[in-house]
């Protein structure tokens, strides 16, 4: 495996590989890397001829006052993790390349942003989409994956690439979970073990939803209530929004249907942490 730094050269190695024929697959990602990370990386070496991850901590999705600083980073251990599962290429720019100087034009979807993490984070998505719109014209991927516990992001990133004719496959993966049923992810590591403990109140509320509807309820507001109430219980977790959204439109639902996901965004002490699920779909175990 090779980590190239370089734009152009990472770009003129992509463009290579397609002129000889080579099928390219991608996964994008901010870095210190977990199972979920690696699950979308085994499936790109199943799917490409190469396989291209990116890791760059995008500046322009954080807002002011988040945990932009204080993410994790560890570029030797995350380039050991990708090499063991077949990466050929981890392409890491430095920011001041991926924004030089005079930087001025964004990528912005309508619409699916308007609800959820668009709301809570004004301007989150305008650096997602500038940042994966870039990284897909650097890297020229034919096919690119990401991980469903990003529910919106996937969603965005899917209209984005369909309204801007983009010639590149998403594939949504889906979460993968600790054994205790938390969902992956890289923030997880800036809990402390009690903050952990209670981080598994959105997982419960996840199950106690799930099983909810599988009794027979249909009306969000009393799923919503009873999630609500449960992650309440946990001394330091604000709830930032929780919902049951359409999973295509992104529009909350007042009547659980075959449409409808849950979705959560709540705080751990200083932590923001995500998580879905499809009701009416199986309860999911870790």
């Amino acid at each position: 495996m090779e980590i190239i730094t370089d734009i152009q050269d990472m770009q003129q190695r992509c463009l290579a590989a397609r002129g000889e024929g080579k099928r390219l697959a991608f996964v994008p990602t901010m870095g210190y890397l977990h199972e979920g990370h690696l699950s979308l990386l085994r499936a790109a070496r199943a799917a490409g001829d190469v396989v291209v991850l990116s890791i760059f901590v995008n500046p322009t999705q954080f807002g002011a006052g988040e945990d932009f600083d204080s993410y994790p980073r560890d570029l030797s251990r995350d380039a050991e993790m990708a090499r063991a599962v077949g990466t050929d290429w981890l392409f890491a720019p430095r920011a001041s390349a991926m924004y030089p100087a005079g930087f001025s034009t964004w990528v912005e979807v309508e619409g699916l942003t308007g609800n959820l993490c668009g709301a809570s984070r004004p301007g989150h998505f305008r650096g997602v989409t500038t940042v994966v719109c870039k990284l897909f014209n650097i890297v020229q991927p034919h096919v690119a994956f990401f991980g469903q516990k990003d529910f919106q992001q996937l969603a965005v990133i899917r209209r984005m690439s369909a309204d801007l004719n983009l010639p590149v496959e998403v594939r949504g993966l889906p979460i993968v979970r600790e054994a205790d049923g938390l969902a992956m992810s890289s923030r997880n590591v800036k809990l402390t073990p009690d903050q952990r403990r209670q981080a598994l109140a959105l997982f419960d509320g996840i199950r106690l939803a799930a099983a909810q509807v599988k009794a027979g309820e249909r009306d969000s507001r009393r799923v919503l209530a009873a999630v609500r109430e449960r992650i309440q219980q946990e001394p330091e977790a604000r709830i930032d929004y929780i919902q049951v959204c359409h999973d295509e439109t992104l529009s909350d639902l007042e009547t659980i249907g075959p449409h409808a996901v849950l979705l959560l965004a709540v705080r751990v002490g200083a932590t923001r942490l995500i998580d879905n699920h499809h009701l009416g779909e199986e309860i999911p175990e870790p």
